[in-house]
């Protein structure tokens, strides 16, 4: 099922989906990360099974500032770097006002992965883990609704109530016992943001400026391409913790697991353990990395340096 159905108050305009079951990737702009597969997992021009709408329909829909509504359960992935202006795909590699994204069922894993703009409501459950959104008091009875951690950093809250998580401009402290990817993707300012729990994949992903702090452990590639700023994790680390690293600081209390800086053309990490690879190799200590060390409270002398 697939069509317009009129206009909400808001204006804007409507496509109504009704897929065949929960299906993965709805709203996703990287279409499955069509540069890794090149279209054999999921090409822009597929129907989205159920329906006479394709992948690309939806996200180019919201592109314009238009609502997607999804009449049952979504799977994996959905809106995963929505809002984002993917140079690949000829865009300026910047973020993108989007429009809306509705499920009147449930959602399985990595809702909002890198997600930077745009608003998703949700009647059913949402599973862990989610990706780098927020929940914010629902304008729309029975819905919950959810905001990008990036775009709140950005633009602050517009009006917006915080549900379980706390912001002042510049500042936000979450604390709602959700597991998230991808935390402060593509983060552009001088923002912090402190995690209390446990995160999953891809923590600063693309970041270029600020300042993120998870109290707990990280998933797998921690501080993927980060370009600017710092990532700190309060804990353990999964393995490839800084892989593509091209600027700023990971600073990981624990191990930052195996393949730790592999690929990495720039920045720093510094972490009690792990296990490098080419071109990463351990080194001493810098005057700096001390005075950042002490300052967010950590002992130098337990720490070493990889770059």
């Amino acid at each position: 099922m697939f069509g317009l159905f009129g206009r909400r108050r808001d204006e804007r305009e409507v496509i109504e989906l009704e897929p065949d079951g929960p299906v993965d990737c709805i709203a996703d702009f990287t279409y499955n990360f069509h540069w890794q597969h090149r279209g054999e997992k999921l090409d822009p021009e597929d129907r989205i099974p159920g329906t006479s709408c394709t992948f690309r329909d939806v996200v180019e829909h919201l592109k314009g500032g238009g609502e997607v509504v999804v009449r049952g359960d979504a799977g994996h992935r959905l809106a995963s770097s929505m809002g984002a202006d993917l140079a690949y795909f000829g865009g300026t590699g910047g973020a993108l006002d989007t429009g809306v994204l509705t499920v009147e069922g449930d959602v399985d894993t990595r809702m909002g992965i890198s997600m930077v703009s745009g608003t998703i409501y949700v009647k059913g459950k949402v599973k862990d883990p989610v990706g780098n959104v927020v929940e914010v008091k629902s304008d729309r009875r029975g819905y919950k609704k959810f905001l990008s951690v990036t775009d709140i950093l950005k633009s602050g809250l517009r009006g917006e109530k915080p549900v379980n998580f706390t912001f002042t401009p510049g500042r936000m402290v979450i604390d709602d016992g959700h597991v998230r990817d991808t935390l402060c993707a593509r983060l552009d300012v001088d923002a912090e943001v402190i995690h209390n729990g446990d995160v999953d994949l891809s923590t600063g992903i693309l970041m270029r400026r600020g300042t993120v702090r998870v109290n707990g452990n990280a998933g797998k590639n921690t501080g993927a391409l980060l370009s600017g700023g710092t990532v700190i994790i309060d804990g353990d680390c999964d393995d490839f913790s800084g892989i593509d690293m091209r600027d700023g600081y990971l600073i990981v209390n624990g191990s930052a697991g195996k393949f730790m800086g592999a690929q990495r053309k720039g920045g720093v990490i510094l972490a009690r353990d792990g296990k490098p690879v080419p071109p990463s190799s351990e080194h001493e200590l810098k005057d700096e990395d001390k005075e950042i060390l002490l300052g967010l409270g950590f002992r130098p002398q337990l720490f070493r340096r990889f770059s």
